[in-house]
């Protein structure tokens, strides 16, 4: 059963009015009242709050999963290709169950070149994307296509899809023989961890679905209550937090939930220039600087939020639509996530006969420089000067978060040599997630860009670029978006990973 406790908790003020106000909302949530959010976002809402109902509904889906899992059973790796939502929630439910599960959610060609290595014979591919079109995922099935008929294995015996009725991927799936389950298209992307983006990976991996289905109505009982856990949290995140909230999953057993978390919280409240930014810690004694909440799932802290998986998805939803409700803010659209798409889009177009030669500032060691600025520390000197006081700064890693996983150690360095937040995302996942607050949310950022050489390049069939040019596109692009909003961007290309990384960690140790 959720429960919550620790000091925080006594910042609650139940007779605040804005307290109140939120339990009404409350009320209203649990009718699926889609004006809750105001006129201009009632369209929209209208067609997005099945996710309060999927306790219940998604058993619909239990006898197509059992049926896909007795096909599968044989098979001994499950990799999925899906972005945002449609990875995140899979990724924590294997990990919470102890199951191995392949999330091929980059365009880097070092880490997408794990996604084949293993035996492709006993490999069943799940490709999730509600809309069909998302390029990530487009690219990643055609390079299993490829790969399954280069080792003489028919690509419909292995792959599975799992995308909205009517998308464009439904459609081309079903022409090819490929099976397809169909998602409730009234759930967004974030909130669609108890639909079938959620719970087909799972099924494939053995986990018994009805477990977290169960937990989840569970929660579903107590957040309609009239004392729900839900108004108490919603209130301290809307109204003590801030703009930052801390979350940690370690020794939670649930590792990936703070990152589903600030996947769901990022994207839904950064826009009209607010919302809540979550920066994912390692643990509850890792520095967050600034002024953060922080939540944690287990042991002691300043708000321990304690429950089961499927109790927590529905939970933080929950949340989220709160928030979304006492900020002012429709926490169902993402209006600034296409941007960078389009400036990725524009530069692949260009580089097909243009391919470009960038010409870094300056050279230290592994690391091209791009920025006025004459060293690695230099670089990151910058950076930390131009944070705001009331800002943050942000680190996207546009490497292999296996192989570059030891980059990770800068968010916490940056943290305390900067006394401000300090998020990290590997990019280009992050775009799903914090990209739209970076362009929506509070303009108080400052951008730490990190991309590398690859190790090997990989071709995406049927275009004229490879996942190389891919992520370097969208890398540029993203940075372009940014920088157009008048947002400090400093890039770091590392022309040799292992040597770069240990370069820039090093330089940061040593800033004073």
């Amino acid at each position: 059963m959720i429960s919550i406790h620790g000091p925080a908790v006594s910042k609650v003020d139940r007779l605040d009015p804005r307290y109140i106000n939120l339990l009404s909302a409350n009320r209203r949530l649990a009718k699926k009242d889609a004006t809750l959010w105001g006129a201009a976002a009632a369209k929209e809402a209208e067609n997005r709050l099945n996710w309060i109902d999927l306790a219940s509904t998604s058993r619909d889906l239990l006898p197509e999963l059992d049926s896909l899992h007795a096909r599968f059973r044989d098979f001994t790796r499950v990799v999925l290709c899906g972005m945002g939502g449609s990875s995140l929630a899979p990724e924590v439910i294997a990990s919470t169950f102890g199951k191995e599960l392949f999330v091929l959610d980059s365009t880097d060609p070092d880490y997408v070149g794990r996604s084949f290595a293993g035996d492709l014979a006993s490999t069943v591919v799940v490709v999730s994307s509600k809309s069909g079109s998302t390029i990530e995922t487009s690219s990643q099935l055609a390079l299993f296509e490829d790969q399954f008929t280069k080792a003489n294995l028919m690509p419909k015996n292995h792959i599975v899809i799992v995308t909205d009725p009517g998308s464009p991927l439904d459609a081309a799936s079903r022409a090819k023989g490929y099976t397809v389950v169909n998602a409730d298209p009234q759930v967004g992307g974030r909130f669609s961890a108890l639909t079938a983006f959620g719970l087909v990976p799972s099924a494939l991996l053995g986990i018994d679905i009805s477990v977290l289905l169960d937990s989840a109505a569970d929660a579903r009982e107590i957040l309609e209550n009239e004392n729900s856990l839900a108004v108490d949290l919603a209130y301290l995140i809307s109204f003590c937090a801030g703009q930052y909230c801390a979350f940690t999953d370690a020794e939670s057993g649930m590792i990936g939930l703070a990152d589903w978390i600030e996947q769901l919280i990022a994207e839904s409240t950064g826009k009209d220039g607010a919302g809540r930014l979550p920066v994912v810690t390692e643990s509850t004694t890792a520095p967050v600087a600034g002024d953060a909440l922080n939540i944690s799932f287990s042991g002691k802290g300043e708000l321990v939020v304690q429950g089961e998986l499927g109790e927590h998805f529905l939970l933080w939803e929950w949340i989220t639509a709160l928030v979304g409700y006492a900020l002012q803010i429709d926490p169902f659209n993402q209006p600034n996530v296409t941007e960078a798409k389009l400036k990725t889009a524009a530069l692949l177009a260009n580089w097909v006969s243009n391919p470009p030669v960038p010409v870094p500032n300056f050279v230290e060691g592994s690391v091209q420089i791009f920025a006025a600025a004459a060293s690695v520390q230099a670089a990151l000197l910058t950076v930390i000067d131009h944070v705001p006081d009331d800002g943050y700064i942000s680190i996207m890693a546009y490497l292999d978060r296996k192989d570059d996983e030891e980059l990770a150690q800068l968010r916490s360095i940056l943290a305390t040599k900067s006394g401000r937040p300090v998020t990290f995302g590997w990019g280009p996942r992050f775009l799903h997630s914090t990209g739209q607050f970076h362009k929506g949310g509070q303009q108080n950022g400052v951008f730490l860009q990190i991309t590398g050489a690859n190790r090997n390049d990989i071709d995406i069939p049927g275009k004229s670029f490879s996942f190389g040019t891919l992520i370097q596109a969208q890398a540029l692009g993203d940075g372009q978006t940014l920088t157009e909003r008048n947002r400090l961007v400093v890039r770091l290309h590392l022309t040799n990973r292992e040597n770069g990384i240990s370069e820039i960690l090093s330089a940061a140790r040593e800033i004073i």
